[in-house]
């Protein structure tokens, strides 16, 4: 039985449609989710691109479908500060019968807010850290490690930014454990090793929307393994 959190969100064809020039249609890969729609398949999905590219705009999108908190965390969390995200767009969640309907969102760029939030309104039952004493890595970390629910979905706008080498094979460690249970997780990121993750469908972005592709066809995991193999040329030719 399909038992994805979330099979497809497609466009609503009753809802009045955004002009192709004006933000976020404008940006390809919103474009193709608002004309195609997005099939996430079980387990993960990673969008690798650019910056510009619209992983991050596709993800807000997503977020405001599916009702979390658009500066992060679920449904309940009320933390808010300036509003620039683009919305829903009028997409309509398909989603499994009897599918679990928890979904959290965690975006680099607001975790300091979201930390705050959680600080201000600890959970009913249970213990959290003050994750404002702990390093921005550990932070996200033990966040991730709170409020995980196996059979969720999971938004993470480029969770590597805060974590070391190290830190980002825990967190693929822990997102592939989280798939195992039947969670469902979509990741933006700029990270090869987070790319890698086992069995994550791959969507590359760019200009041409999103596209499938396989990690060693990467344009980013070809620049790693160039840069790599030899720092000193490879930063010449940029130059």
């Amino acid at each position: 039985m399909d038992r994805r959190p979330v099979r497809r969100l497609r466009p609503d064809p009753d809802a009045p449609r955004l002009p192709d020039d004006v933000w976020p249609a404008s940006v390809p890969a919103v474009a193709q989710v608002l004309r195609a729609g997005l099939e996430l398949g079980a387990g993960a999905t990673v969008l690798v691109g650019e910056n510009g590219s619209g992983k991050s705009t596709v993800l807000e999108v997503l977020a405001a479908a599916l009702g979390v908190n658009a500066e992060g965390g679920s449904r309940n969390t009320r933390h808010t500060t300036r509003r620039s995200e683009p919305g829903s767009l009028d997409l309509i969640v398909e989603r499994s019968p009897g599918a679990d309907r928890w979904a959290y969102f965690l975006r680099d760029e607001t975790l300091h807010g979201l930390y705050s939030y959680l600080e201000d309104n600890p959970p009913a039952r249970g213990v959290e850290p003050l994750f404002h004493e702990l390093s921005h890595g550990e932070a996200f970390l033990a966040l991730l490690g709170a409020r995980a629910s196996p059979r969720g979905l999971y938004l993470l706008d480029e969770p590597d930014a805060a974590l070391s080498f190290t830190g980002t094979l825990s967190l693929v460690v822990r997102l592939a454990e989280l798939v195992a249970g039947g969670a469902q997780v979509v990741v933006a990121t700029h990270s090869p090793v987070l790319a890698a993750l086992p069995g994550a469908t791959l969507l590359e972005v760019g200009p041409w929307g999103l596209r499938p592709a396989e990690w060693d066809e990467l344009e980013l995991t070809a620049n790693w393994r160039q840069f790599l193999g030899d720092p000193s040329s490879f930063l010449r030719h940029l130059s």
